[in-house]
């Protein structure tokens, strides 16, 4: 992929873990205008070739299966946000990057992909497509920013507020979000307000309505 998108002229920036890896390309591009390589984990590399580069247009790459997910987060938290991203990642991430309200797959992690993107996971590969070879399949999962992004996606304060009414997936609204300190007058006035109720699961709301329910309980305490 680093081969194919420089042969096309493109200004990369690109990650790799992996020493023996990180010295192959390096070797192999390093002297190619346009090209930058940090080595070492992403999550803390990240922040420093944002300073250097400035946010990209495009992002892609077979992402570490174990942290794929809290590389996306961090992309679209940080508000880097580019116009298209696509990743190779293990198929259950895939499955619940894409899940629908009331599926088995739909998670906060889905609110926070599809809050800010449309996403759909475009063909499966198998574990022989790769080398090492891994003990799981994979997709390849493509992500284009939506023009009507949902009012707080990508923030962490909306996150945090999607993570709580999915902390426990058996619980209603009304006791997740107890748990996370709401009151039940609040929490009664903000789901009337939205037209959900406080004994709705958390996963039978889109992001659409998990934007509207956290600007609706957020009133009170701004009042």
């Amino acid at each position: 992929m680093t081969r194919e998108a420089l042969l096309l002229g493109l200004e990369l920036t690109a990650f790799e873990i992996d020493k023996g890896f990180a010295e192959f390309i390096r070797e192999s591009y390093g002297a190619v205008p346009g090209f930058e390589l940090y080595e070492g984990d992403f999550l803390k590399t990240w922040k420093t070739a944002l300073e250097a580069s400035g946010a990209p247009d495009l992002a892609f790459g077979n992402l570490p299966y174990n942290v794929a997910g809290a590389i996306i987060a961090a992309l679209i938290e940080g508000g880097v946000r580019p116009s298209r991203m696509v990743f190779t990642v293990q198929k259950e991430a895939a499955q619940r990057m894409c899940a629908h309200p009331s599926s088995k797959n739909y998670s906060a992690f889905s609110v926070l992909c599809q809050s800010m993107y449309r996403v759909r996971s475009v063909f499966d590969l198998a574990p022989g497509s790769f080398w090492p070879q891994p003990r799981v399949g994979s997709a390849v999962v493509v992500m284009e920013a939506r023009e009507d992004a949902v009012p707080f996606s990508g923030e962490k304060v909306f996150t945090g507020f999607t993570r709580a009414c999915f902390s426990s997936r058996r619980k209603t609204l009304r006791n997740n979000l107890k748990a996370a300190g709401f009151t039940e007058a609040t929490l009664s006035e903000a789901c009337e307000a939205v037209g959900v109720s406080p004994d709705a699961r958390a996963e039978t709301l889109s992001p659409e309505l998990f934007s509207a329910l956290f600007i609706a309980i957020r009133k009170p305490a701004s009042a």
